[in-house]
């Protein structure tokens, strides 16, 4: 286990504490982030339903599909009595939802009780059919959405989620230094891909790989005017740029980092979009304080790209910790003018600075964590535009 109990306990009890203050009798977590918070359950097994119930005094419940629960304790930190399996008779039944099989397990031991019930209304992984099975096999529950309500425990880290985070950090930086050194002309984009998951798999000086909540993106040429473009079989040009956003992951805990690649000499308008998106990352982490709200710091930015001429409407960041497929945020906090989230010591940001332009883009990105007197840089790469 990464971590001890008596940190599971002191997480267990501030989401009991913001429960009480949201007038929860009871909270349905479904996100597999969430989930492995609470009790360190870390498994492939989150594409089925799966809940952990949490009550004011009780142990939690993790209730999930039989041949997942079998080998659950192999990483939740939760006895065998907390942990229940329903039959392979339920799986993808058109008559019979699993959330059925399992309110009517937990009703059994006494844990479906008249009151307010918070559900994760924004997780992946609660669908529509099974927040109506839950529904109707639960009609003593008031369901109201929690929002995010774990998901808030997690925004400021303990030491040893820190830790996690440096280690995830650091195989971020090898992993996008292997980038660098592999990627020319000619070669594939998927073969580029296969050099960046081999980093990200092995780790470095130590520290175990994990797999990342998404794969490696590669936008290039022309497409890097649009974030988010995944990979192909489509070969590297000479004179064209590359941007690469990929995370390092440790034991679930994710550190991203974006860098663009030029394939030789870029063109005019490249470089002078990256010297402005360079100097403006600067004066933001410069800038990110304890005390300060993410909505100043995201007017630092705005104001150096107008007096630079550019402007830019998505948001600059984002927290970061555990991440489970399909993404790495924690889906809380945003660098954006509308964010008056005060900055704190032990929250970590992915604080990226993509500008998307018509025809060409350059992001440049950092992890870092809060400390008392600033940042601390969770990824050690040149924050340039890359020529090779």
């Amino acid at each position: 286990m990464p971590f001890d109990a008596d940190e599971l306990a002191a997480r267990l009890q501030a989401v009991r504490l913001r429960m009480v203050a949201a007038d929860l009798d009871a909270l349905v977590v479904v996100d597999p982030a969430n989930i492995h918070y609470l009790t360190g359950y870390d498994a492939w097994s989150f594409y089925m339903p799966q809940l952990l119930l949490v009550t004011h005094d009780e142990e939690p419940v993790l209730a999930l599909r039989s041949m997942d629960a079998h080998g659950a304790h192999r990483t939740a930190r939760l006895p065998a009595s907390r942990i229940l399996g329903y039959p392979e008779t339920w799986v993808h039944q058109p008559d019979r939802h699993p959330f059925a099989w399992i309110v009517d397990a937990l009703r059994e031991r006494g844990l479906v009780r008249a009151g307010r019930v918070g559900y994760e209304a924004e997780a992946h992984f609660l669908t529509v059919r099974s927040f109506l099975a839950m529904q109707r096999a639960a009609p003593e529950w008031t369901l109201v959405d929690a929002e995010q309500l774990v998901n808030w425990v997690r925004l400021v880290k303990s030491p040893a989620e820190l830790e996690r985070m440096r280690a995830a950090g650091r195989v971020c930086t090898a992993a996008m230094l292997a980038g660098f050194d592999a990627i020319r002309p000619g070669m594939g984009q998927h073969e580029l891909a296969a050099v960046v998951a081999h980093a990200q798999a092995m780790g470095v000086d130590g520290v175990a790989g994990d797999y990342p909540a998404i794969v490696p993106m590669l936008p290039t040429g022309e497409a890097a005017d649009t974030p988010h473009m995944t990979y192909s079989g489509r070969v590297l040009e000479a004179g064209e740029a590359v941007s690469f956003e990929i995370a390092g992951v440790s034991e679930r805990y994710h550190a991203p980092l974006a860098r663009t690649v030029s394939l030789g000499r870029p063109m005019r308008e490249l470089q002078a979009l990256a010297d402005v998106t360079a100097a403006g990352l600067d004066l933001v982490l410069d800038g990110m304080r304890p005390g300060r709200t993410l909505a100043e710091v995201h007017a630092l930015w705005q104001e150096h790209l107008r007096a630079a001429g550019y402007e830019k409407a998505s948001r600059l960041g984002y927290s970061i910790g555990i991440g489970y497929p399909p993404d790495w945020g924690e889906h809380t906090v945003s660098i954006r003018g509308d964010d008056d989230t005060v900055l704190a010591p032990g929250m970590t940001l992915h604080v990226i600075a993509g500008m998307w332009m018509t025809g060409f883009g350059c992001e440049l990105s950092e992890s870092v964590a809060i400390a008392e007197g600033g940042v601390e840089l969770l990824t050690h790469v040149p924050r340039e535009l890359v020529v090779r």
